[in-house]
C-alpha cells in the first residue's frame, strides 16, 4: 500500500474534484485552516492545497481541487482510486484559530467552500451560532450543500445566474445575515482573492472581525522561497509560515493580485504545452499506444483531452 494512496475520487464538474488520501498521521495531525504541498509525481511541480476536510478514523484528509492549472489538469487525468501521489507534505500553516465567538459568519466562494466547511464545522463544535454563505457561478457547480446544512444553524447560497438561492454575490448573502443579526461576532471568508476583499468591505462599516485565507504563490511552503509574502498591515508576511489567515480588513489586496498575476505568462505557456501533449496523444498511434500502457483502467493518463476554463477567466464564485 502506498504511503499517499487514493482511496476516494468524486467528480462535482467538469472541472472540481475531490481526492480523498490515505495517510493516518496526517489526518491525525491535520486542523481547521492548514494545507498541504503536493507533487502528483517524481518531476511534478509542489503546489499548495488546503485540506478541505480529514477524518481521524479512517486516517484520510480530503483535498477539493480545481483543474484550472498545467499541475491540476494534469492531476484531474492522472489520479485515479488506488493510485498514488508522489509526496503530499504537511500539515502546514497555522491552524484557524476558532474564537469564543457567538455569532460567526462563514463563506466560501466557488473552490473556497471546501476549506470553509472545517472551520464551520470547529465553531459549531465550540458552540457557536453559525450562518453558512455559500457562492457558486450557477446550481450545475454546487457541492457540500449537505455537508454545511449538518453545521451551520442557517445556510444562504449565492449563484451569479439565480439559478439557486440568492441571485448575486456572497456580499448580498453576508449584507443580509448582517441585516437579520446585527449581533455577529465574527466573518470567516475563503475564496478567490477578489471575493475576500469585497467580504472585507462589506463587514468594515459594521466593524466586524474578518479573517481572509490568503492563497499566493508558494513553492517550498517554509518561508525560504519568499514567493508567498504578502502585506497585512503594512507589515511584510509569509503566507506559508504566519498565515493563511489574516486580518481581512488590514491585508493588502492590490498588492496581492498584483503578485498573483506575477507568473501569468509562464503559467499559460506550461498549460500550453501540456495541452498540446495531450492533442499528440489523441492521434491514431500513439493513442493507441497510450491507451494499452496507461489507460484510466491502469491508472494512468487518459487520452480523452479535457477542454477546460482558462483560469485567468474570472472565477467569481460568488
Amino acid at each position: 500500500m502506498s504511503t499517499f494512496e487514493i482511496v476516494a475520487r468524486e467528480d462535482f464538474s467538469d472541472v472540481t474534484y475531490l481526492l480523498e488520501i490515505r495517510h493516518p498521521m496526517m489526518a491525525r495531525a491535520a486542523r481547521a485552516g492548514q494545507f498541504v504541498i503536493v507533487m502528483a509525481h517524481e518531476h511534478g511541480e509542489r503546489i499548495p492545497l488546503t485540506i478541505a476536510d480529514f477524518d481521524r478514523d479512517k486516517g484520510t484528509i480530503t483535498l477539493v481541487i480545481q483543474a484550472v492549472g498545467k499541475t491540476t489538469k494534469e492531476m484531474q487525468q492522472r489520479c485515479k482510486v488506488g493510485a498514488a501521489l508522489h509526496a503530499v507534505v504537511g500539515p502546514m500553516g497555522i491552524p484557524s484559530p476558532v474564537s469564543g465567538a457567538k455569532k460567526v459568519i462563514c463563506v466560501g466562494g466557488g473552490l473556497g467552500v471546501a476549506p470553509i466547511f472545517p472551520q464551520a464545522r470547529a465553531f459549531k463544535e465550540n458552540g457557536a451560532y453559525v450562518i453558512g454563505v455559500l457562492g457558486f457561478r450557477s446550481k450545475d457547480l454546487m457541492f457540500w450543500t449537505d455537508k454545511f446544512n449538518d453545521c451551520c444553524d442557517e445556510l444562504i447560497v449565492c449563484t451569479d445566474d439565480g439559478s439557486s438561492g440568492i441571485k448575486g454575490l456572497v456580499t448580498e448573502g453576508i449584507r443580509r445575515a448582517i441585516e437579520k443579526h446585527p449581533d455577529v461576532d465574527e466573518c470567516v471568508a475563503i475564496g478567490p482573492t477578489v471575493m475576500m476583499r469585497g467580504c472585507a468591505e462589506a463587514t468594515r462599516a459594521h466593524k466586524i472581525k474578518t479573517i481572509v485565507s490568503l492563497n499566493p504563490v508558494m513553492v517550498d511552503g517554509t518561508g525560504m522561497c519568499g514567493g508567498c509574502r504578502v502585506k497585512v498591515g503594512g507589515e511584510v508576511k509569509f503566507a506559508c509560515v504566519d498565515g493563511p489567515d489574516f486580518d481581512g480588513h488590514l491585508v493588502d489586496f492590490d498588492d496581492l493580485i498584483s503578485r498573483l498575476r506575477r507568473f501569468a505568462t509562464e503559467e499559460k505557456a506550461a498549460r500550453e504545452r501540456w495541452s498540446e501533449s495531450c492533442r499528440m496523444m489523441t492521434t491514431p498511434n500513439l493513442g493507441a499506444l497510450a491507451s494499452q500502457s496507461s489507460g484510466p483502467a491502469a491508472g494512468g493518463v487518459s487520452t480523452e483531452l479535457l477542454e477546460l476554463p482558462d483560469p485567468y477567466d474570472e472565477v467569481r464564485g460568488g
